[in-house]
């Protein structure tokens, strides 16, 4: 991603906060055990494959920011265009009945039809306000869709800006089956990012990319509407999420958390508003990594892969199929493959 001008980027607003203590896992460069070497699914020319996801059909899917949903087969042959949303699609969720959802940054909640590539919006506003920056969705079994909409402060070529600023703008979006009636269910979530469903629909873990946590909201059962910490202090920036075969929540973490940017977040504002007139080039940048982790029903890890960022970086979506993953990034040119290690 490249800043517009100085003159284009909007003022920050800071919010002080002292976040958790940086664990000793963010230091480290590999994993427990290490992630496996990336291979690659070319996409033909596009570029950040923010989002990726396993069809029926054994296809990966993912959306690229010239705004085409391309399917790839993992078994060879280029990429198939499916449909052009004419935004920037980010988080997508394919349907049962063969539909996809696809969340556009710029166009909001949409639905794919991938046999013609009609594409029609589902989900603009919800709560009286349009949705700034529409990240991530999920079908839950009744048939509602819960969607996350990650900062009304910011657009998405402005997500750091959301970081550094800590307002806590982001929501959760309830959305009723067939695109009716739109609720908002969970309010001051700080960049509301990846949404993931537990395997039975009891309940759903959202992102927080900005507070370094994941958050688990109850759908059914004597808890239903609440909503509670499920992961905290995460050594990275949780991105999308994917719910495995078996029942893990599967992480990306774009990076690890910043000691510069952590002690900007208890300093005075004026620091944070001086860091962010700095041309891109000179702020803090992410360290490139290639990292996923997958946590159990309570939130304990079971699986941390990582690797340094020399030929696959910036992970920002993972997927579990048939014993790989597949990898999204904001700013690679195709789709990472990794072989899940056994054991």
């Amino acid at each position: 991603m490249h800043d517009k001008p100085a003159y284009d980027k909007p003022a920050l607003r800071p919010v002080v906060w002292r976040p958790p203590p940086r664990p000793r896992r963010s230091r480290l460069r590999v994993g427990p055990v290490p992630m496996p070497p990336v291979g690659r699914l070319p996409l033909g020319g596009g570029t950040g494959p923010e989002d990726v996801r396993v069809d029926a059909r054994g296809h990966v899917l993912t959306g690229v920011a010239d705004g085409r949903i391309l399917s790839l087969d993992p078994s060879g042959g280029g990429p198939r265009i499916v449909a052009d949303t004419g935004g920037r699609p980010l988080g997508l969720c394919p349907l049962p009945d063969g539909g996809l959802l696809v969340c556009d940054a710029e166009r909001g909640l949409l639905r794919v039809e991938p046999g013609s590539g009609r594409v029609r919006t589902v989900l603009r506003e919800a709560g009286g306000r349009p949705l700034g920056l529409c990240s991530n969705v999920v079908a839950a079994p009744d048939g509602a869709l819960y969607v996350t909409d990650a900062s009304s402060r910011f657009p998405l070529r402005h997500w750091m800006a959301d970081l550094l600023e800590h307002s806590g703008t982001g929501r959760l979006v309830r959305c009723e089956p067939g695109g009716g009636r739109a609720e908002v269910v969970l309010d001051g979530l700080h960049f509301a990012n990846g949404v993931a469903l537990a395997p039975d629909g009891s309940f759903l873990v959202v992102a927080e990319t900005g507070a370094y946590r994941l958050r688990r909201l109850w759908l059914t059962g004597p808890r239903a509407g609440r909503h509670e910490v499920f992961a905290d202090g995460l050594p990275g920036f949780p991105d999308n999420l994917s719910t495995s075969p078996g029942g893990l929540i599967w992480v990306a973490l774009v990076a690890p958390r910043q000691p510069a940017l952590d002690l900007l977040h208890r300093t005075h504002p004026a620091l944070r508003r001086a860091v962010w007139s700095l041309p891109e080039a000179l702020r803090p940048g992410p360290r490139a990594t290639a990292w996923v982790m997958a946590l159990d029903p309570s939130g304990h890890p079971v699986h941390d892969l990582q690797r340094p960022g020399r030929e696959f970086r910036m992970v920002t979506g993972v997927c579990e199929h048939e014993g790989r993953l597949y990898l999204g990034s904001l700013v690679e040119g195709a789709v990472g493959v990794v072989g899940l290690p056994q054991g």
